[in-house]
C-alpha cells in the first residue's frame, strides 16, 4: 500500500482574491463607526474632525492616478497591491503615540492613503484576471462588502464592550490582517504571449480614451455615488430627527449593505445580459426614484424598500462602470484608468459632502431631492454617450458589455 498523500490543490486565483478583498475595507469600516468618537475623546473639535475626515480624501484625488500609472507599469498589479498594504499596515502604529490635532491629522492621513489606494488598483487587477479566466469579478468583489459588513458589527461589538480607546488597537489590527494576507494573492497579469480580449480595440495610453462619449458614462456614475456619500454622511441625521431610532437606523444600513452584495454575487447573470452604460442608465434612473420618495419623508417600512434599491443605484452602477473602463483600455492602463474612474468619483463626493450640509440644515429630508437631480444629471450625461457612440455589438466586446 503506497503512503504517498495526495498533493492539497492550490487555491484558485479567484478564491486568494476573495479572500484579500475581504480584509480591503475592514479599516475603513472600523473608522466609519468609531473614528469620530475616538477623536473627541481626545479632545479634537467637530470642526476638526471635518478636516481629518476630509483632507486624506482631498489627497487621494491626486494620488489615484499616479499610482494607477506606477502599478500598470509594474511586472504585475500584485507588488504595487502588496506594497501599499505593507505601508497601510504599518503607519497607523504612529496613532498610539499622538493625541493633538496636527499629531492626528498627519499619523492618519499618512495611514489613509496608501489604503485608499488601493481599491481601485486592485479592482482593475481582478476584473482584468476574470476576463481572462472567464470568471466572475461580481463574486470576487462581493467579499470586500461582506467583510465591511462584518468588521462594522465586530468594531461595535468591541467598542462597546471595551470603550472608545479600543479603537486604535482594532484598527492597527484590521490593517494588519489585510497585509498578511496581501501576500498570498495571485498574480493577476496575462502572461507576455496571451493576448487577452481583443486588445487591437482598446486604447494603449489614457489619452487615446479621454473622448467625451468615454468620459460621459464615468461622470454619471460619479454624480450617483456623490448621493451614496450623501447618505452615509447624513441620512441618518434626517432619519434621527424624523424619529427614527438608532436601532431601526443600523438595520436600514444592514440592508442597504446586504442589497450591495446579493446584486454582486448574483452580478454575472446581470453583467452579461446587459451593455455597461445601459446598467449605468439603470442605475441613474433608480437613482431619481429613490432620492425622490426618501424627500417625501416615507414610512419607516418604505425606507426599508428604498434602501434595498442600493443593489442598483450603488452595485450596478459601479460593476457597470468598472466593466465599460475595463472594456474600451488595456491592460497596459488597466489601474490608470480605473483610477481616473475613481477619482472622479471621489471629486463628486467631496463636492457633494461640502455642498448638501446646508441644504440639509434649511430644507431637512426635501433636500434629498437634490440627489434625485443628480440621478437626472447622471442619466443625461448616458444618453448623450450612447448618441455619440453606440454601444458595439456583434463583436468580441460586445461580451464584455462594452
Amino acid at each position: 500500500m503506497s503512503t504517498t498523500t495526495p498533493a492539497r490543490r492550490p487555491l484558485s486565483p479567484e478564491l486568494r482574491a476573495s479572500i484579500f478583498h475581504s480584509t480591503v475595507f475592514l479599516s475603513s469600516a472600523a473608522s466609519s463607526v468609531y473614528l469620530g468618537i475616538w477623536l473627541a475623546g481626545k479632545g479634537v473639535s467637530s470642526g476638526e474632525i471635518g478636516i481629518i475626515n476630509a483632507v486624506p480624501v482631498l489627497l487621494l484625488l491626486a494620488m489615484n492616478l499616479f499610482v494607477g500609472r506606477i502599478a500598470d507599469r509594474a511586472d504585475d498589479w500584485k507588488q504595487v497591491i502588496v506594497i501599499m498594504a505593507v505601508v497601510a499596515g504599518v503607519l497607523p502604529f504612529g496613532l498610539f503615540f499622538v493625541n493633538d490635532f496636527w499629531g492626528i491629522l498627519i499619523v492618519w492621513t499618512l495611514a489613509v492613503l496608501p489604503a485608499g489606494s488601493l481599491p481601485p488598483v486592485l479592482d482593475a487587477a481582478t476584473i482584468r484576471m476574470t476576463q481572462r479566466n472567464g470568471s466572475d469579478f461580481g463574486f470576487v468583489r462581493a467579499w470586500g462588502t461582506v467583510g465591511y459588513m462584518l468588521a462594522t458589527a465586530l468594531t461595535g461589538v468591541v467598542v462597546a464592550y471595551l470603550g472608545p480607546n479600543a479603537f486604535v488597537p482594532l484598527f492597527v489590527a484590521v490593517t494588519l490582517v489585510r497585509t498578511g494576507l496581501a501576500f498570498q494573492l495571485p498574480l493577476f497579469r496575462a502572461p507576455a504571449h496571451e493576448v487577452t480580449i481583443a486588445e487591437a480595440t482598446q486604447a494603449g495610453s489614457l489619452r487615446d480614451v479621454m473622448k467625451l462619449w468615454f468620459i460621459l458614462p464615468i461622470l454619471a456614475f460619479a454624480l450617483v455615488n456623490c448621493t451614496h456619500a450623501i447618505l452615509s454622511a447624513f441620512v441618518g441625521l434626517v432619519w434621527n430627527e424624523q424619529g427614527v431610532s438608532p436601532g431601526v437606523i443600523g438595520l436600514l444600513v444592514t440592508v442597504m449593505a446586504a442589497g450591495e452584495a446579493t446584486m454582486m454575487f448574483f452580478w454575472r447573470r446581470v453583467g452579461k445580459r446587459f451593455s455597461a452604460r445601459w446598467l449605468i442608465l439603470a442605475s441613474a434612473l433608480v437613482t431619481i426614484l429613490r432620492w425622490s420618495l426618501m424627500a417625501l419623508t416615507p414610512p419607516v417600512w418604505v425606507l426599508f424598500l428604498l434602501q434595498t434599491l442600493h443593489s442598483v443605484t450603488y452595485a450596478l452602477g459601479y460593476l457597470g462602470t468598472m466593466q465599460f473602463v475595463a472594456s474600451w483600455t488595456s491592460e497596459k492602463i488597466a489601474a490608470e484608468a480605473q483610477g481616473f474612474s475613481f477619482v472622479l468619483q471621489q471629486a463628486m463626493s467631496v463636492l457633494g459632502l461640502f455642498g448638501f450640509g446646508w441644504l440639509v440644515a434649511a430644507f431637512g429630508a426635501k433636500a434629498f431631492f437634490v440627489c434625485a437631480l443628480l440621478g437626472v444629471a447622471g442619466a443625461v450625461c448616458v444618453i448623450i454617450s450612447l448618441r455619440l457612440k453606440p454601444t458595439r455589438e456583434r463583436t468580441q466586446m460586445a461580451k464584455l458589455g462594452a
